[in-house]
């Protein structure tokens, strides 16, 4: 399901390279289609993940009850977080909850959860608009992505700190990289040197893209790619104990044994 969904992603984020000239250029038309194939494909992950009992990360928590309780939790902080940073220079805190998070719970967890913390913001300050669907995308990727880093049982302390510092910052800029590519086509404007051509070769587009980008980045996203690495840094030790703690304390399926009594 999980493949499916990110080829699906692929396609609505790309499409624009290999448009036709007659094509429309903006995602108005195609998010709500893409809104309703992601709704069901996000209710699939998670029977899929209830049906599997286990997050993939160690295996130590099952997706039941309590996990999706919380799942809302998690969610509802990273709803809460985002309006506080959202619109200043792309400092935007959510992003560091969301890769701890992934890193605890894993892909499968992590994907349905940065959907579900973005549609929840979206509905909180009113950010529902045809980029939404792809936000939901772009953050799911991004939990996933961390769930997916290596040795998730083994690797503790400072080293895992900065495994995730590396990642968050990378992760964050690849976050507006790909939703740079979903507004690009709308909203650099026509005429320009970094403009969107429909019809032209891959080749030519991508290379205005990436000016486009480039030119944009500096205010968004290397100032959120810092912010998620230096909260990685120094909050990352007590919200990893803290989630790993939830974790276990969310899991229906570990092993009961029962111990006689001891004399006296």
């Amino acid at each position: 399901m999980l493949l499916l969904i990110a080829a699906i992603g692929v396609v609505a984020f790309g499409w624009p390279l290999l448009a036709a000239p007659t094509s429309s250029l903006a995602h108005s038309g195609d998010a709500p289609w893409l809104f309703a194939a992601l709704l069901p494909l996000l209710l699939a992950v998670v029977v899929a993940q209830i049906s599997e009992g286990r997050v993939a990360t160690g295996g130590q928590a099952g997706l039941d009850a309590k996990s999706i309780a919380l799942l809302g939790v998690l969610a509802a902080a990273g709803a809460a977080l985002r309006p506080l940073g959202a619109g200043t220079a792309g400092l935007e805190p959510t992003f560091f909850l969301m890769v701890l998070s992934g890193r605890v719970l894993g892909p499968g967890f992590g994907f349905v959860l940065g959907n579900v913390s973005l549609f929840a913001s979206a509905l909180l300050t009113g950010g529902v608009g045809p980029w939404l669907p792809f936000q939901m995308l772009a953050m799911g990727w991004v939990c996933l992505g961390a769930g997916l880093l290596p040795r998730p049982a083994a690797l503790r302390g400072r080293g895992e700190l900065w495994l995730l510092a590396g990642y968050g910052a990378v992760s964050a800029e690849l976050y507006g990289l790909v939703m740079d590519l979903q507004g690009w086509p709308y909203i650099a404007g026509l005429g320009s040197g970094i403009s969107y051509v429909p019809g032209d070769p891959l080749g030519a587009n991508l290379a205005r893209f990436l000016t486009y980008h480039l030119a944009t980045a500096m205010g968004w996203d290397i100032p959120r790619s810092v912010l998620t690495a230096v909260l990685c840094l120094t909050l990352g030790h007590p919200l990893l104990a803290a989630l790993r703690r939830a974790s276990r304390r969310a899991a229906f399926d570990a092993p009961t044994s029962f111990q006689p009594p001891q004399p006296g």
